[in-house]
């Protein structure tokens, strides 16, 4: 367990105190700690010399809550969600508030804390009024990190779109990454959004009304990353239906070819069909030349077809290499895809019940070792 202290005088610059001792005379004292689950005991030792309710401090620390407010008369508990150090993650930040305290505990670096700290050492000004103010200003450091991730996301669907408008077969993996994400900071913005209401609204004496103009305006801030977030979902929307239409392009497109190609192919089959009858009497057997004839007349046919096909403006017009591509492209398309219908029985046929119990019941251990989002 991490501990450090450090002590506000009034008119004076922060200074580092030793944490396990009592409150100074004077000013008030901004004491964090870094526990995991290993250090209960330590920390409940501490917990009991600054007076605060074991019950409570043990109910924060070893359970994952999302944010909210606990009044206990003699002291304020607030949880809130901070931004990961190196992926889009929230973590729980406990505060506890009392009149001449704030105690902040969290089980991993936070860069939140680390900043202001850092600030109020450095700056004595970020150091006036009391503690709640200070809270205040962790909650204003807290969401302006998380209104980052929004700058980040705007980058990113940039790149989205364009995998959606050129149907890339890996849009459906990124798209489906970055809504993990935002999931993960929405479950944390909107309850956050709820506390800091609470706060700069709230009637308790711990709370100035110096601390509650300042929470006013964290809560703006959050406001506007809630905001952010579903906007962003309804961006994500958006691209997922570019997305469908272009791959729904990409595919009329092939059909079109597959179209095109057979109703060529068809009256030359039909040709090929009545010359291959086995009768004596049919016209041009006799001829030397009726295959020459036969063949010059299919392939009339063939030219005059694709000309009425461009000329109604069924198809166009290009390029050698371009038509090449497009009609492989859909002809691998249309030998593919009975093989792949065939396969995807074959293997449900043959798939043992046994693995895919075994892959629900593994899925299900896999949740339920992961922390609850309630």
């Amino acid at each position: 367990m991490l501990l450090r202290a450090v002590h506000f005088e009034p008119g004076e610059c922060a200074a580092a105190v030793d944490p396990s001792a009592g409150l100074p005379e004077s000013g008030w004292v901004w004491i964090d700690v870094t526990a995991g689950r290993d250090d209960h005991d330590e920390l409940a030792e501490l917990v009991e010399q600054m007076g605060l309710d074991a019950l409570a401090v043990r109910d924060a620390v070893e359970d994952v809550d999302l944010p909210k407010v606990d009044d206990f008369g003699t002291f304020v508990l607030v949880v809130l969600h901070a931004l990961a150090e190196d992926r889009i993650e929230t973590y729980e930040l406990d505060c506890f508030l009392s009149e001449r305290r704030l105690v902040t505990v969290h089980d991993q670096r936070s860069l939140s804390v680390d900043v202001l700290w850092e600030g109020v050492l450095c700056r004595p000004e970020l150091a006036r009024g009391g503690p709640d103010e200070a809270l205040a200003r962790l909650a204003d450091v807290a969401t302006r990190r998380l209104v980052s991730v929004l700058d980040v996301f705007d980058d990113r669907n940039d790149e989205l779109i364009d995998l959606a408008l050129n149907a890339d077969a890996d849009f459906l993996i990124e798209i489906t990454a970055v809504r993990a994400d935002l999931a993960e900071l929405r479950r944390a913005v909107h309850p956050q959004r709820e506390v800091l209401d609470i706060l700069r609204h709230s009637t308790t004496p711990l709370v100035s009304d110096s601390g509650r103009r300042r929470f006013s305006d964290v809560f703006d801030t959050a406001s506007r990353v809630a905001q952010g977030v579903d906007g962003a979902r309804t961006a994500l929307a958006e691209t997922l239906d570019a997305y469908r239409g272009a791959e729904a392009r990409q595919a009329t497109e092939v059909t079109k070819v597959l179209t095109v190609y057979a109703a060529i192919m068809l009256p030359l089959s039909l040709v090929a069909g009545f010359f291959g009858m086995n009768f004596v009497d049919l016209p041009l057997l006799a001829n030397s030349t009726g295959w020459i004839i036969v063949t010059g007349f299919m392939a009339f046919i063939a030219v005059v077809s694709v000309g009425v096909f461009v000329a109604l403006g069924w198809t166009r017009r290009p390029s050698g290499r371009t038509a090449g591509a497009v009609l492989g492209r859909g002809l691998v398309e249309a030998a593919r895809a009975p093989a792949q219908l065939v396969g995807a029985v074959f293997e449900i046929s043959t798939m043992p019940m046994r693995s895919v119990a075994g892959s629900v019941t593994g899925a299900r251990r896999t949740r339920s070792s992961e922390p609850p989002d309630d």
